[in-house]
């Protein structure tokens, strides 16, 4: 169930903190028994290297409850995405196959999410701490961010695939799409756009919360 986000609300401990504990959990069963221990470990890597960050920084920096609401929101799919592998993932399997689809698509709303959620730490990060304003360039300076990071992820998957057959068909997860890579990064970018433009009001207003916040204390 997803926690429930306010338009405003200036950032408190408890509510990381509780993200953070379901997370611990999520992470748990996603762990349990997985298909495959190398592949879960390579695809919940980013989850759990993302919260150790943000515990390590959480006092120097907190990010507003929608950045931490958008974080969770892609672990999940990630530690999912482990869980099951991306090309085996149950509910997409089953839109396969009722829907008589060419294949898995689970992988296609974990890069959708690789670029959305991002976007908004990112542009977090440049309006807190860059001379940066709300604009085009802000907008352009994000989805350029996020569709970087997609395209070193792709090359991730690709150092991944040289080093072992078995990542090269389960880690890279094509399912014999030979335009696989640049699906993954045209979707990112879409992502990073798409979140941008919905969430971009929201997010102006959990910024300006967390700022009249700060000069109260």
């Amino acid at each position: 169930m997803m926690p429930p986000m306010a338009e405003s609300a200036a950032p408190s401990r408890r509510f990381p903190v509780a993200l953070l504990a379901s997370f611990l959990v999520l992470l748990a069963w996603s762990g349990a028994f997985p298909h495959d221990r190398l592949i879960w470990v390579l695809e919940a890597a980013p989850a759990v290297v993302a919260a150790i960050l943000l515990c390590a920084t959480f006092r120097r920096f907190r990010f507003t409850n929608l950045v931490y609401i958008g974080i969770w929101l892609h672990a999940l799919i990630l530690i999912i995405g482990a869980h099951h592998t991306y090309a085996r993932e149950p509910l997409f399997s089953w839109i396969r196959d009722t829907y008589d689809l060419s294949r898995n698509h689970y992988d296609r709303l974990g890069h959708v999410a690789q670029g959305f959620f991002p976007a908004l730490v990112v542009r977090e990060l440049l309006l807190r701490t860059s001379p940066l304003r709300r604009g085009k360039w802000l907008f352009t300076l994000v989805t350029c961010a996020c569709l970087a990071v997609s395209a070193f992820y792709e090359i991730l998957e690709w150092w991944a695939a040289l080093v072992s057959d078995e990542a090269a068909s389960t880690f890279v997860g094509s399912q014999g799409d030979v335009w696989d890579a640049q699906w993954d990064m045209f979707l990112a970018l879409i992502g990073a756009m798409t979140a941008q433009t919905l969430l971009g009001r929201v997010h102006d207003r959990q910024l300006a919360d967390m700022e009249v916040q700060s000069r109260k204390a």
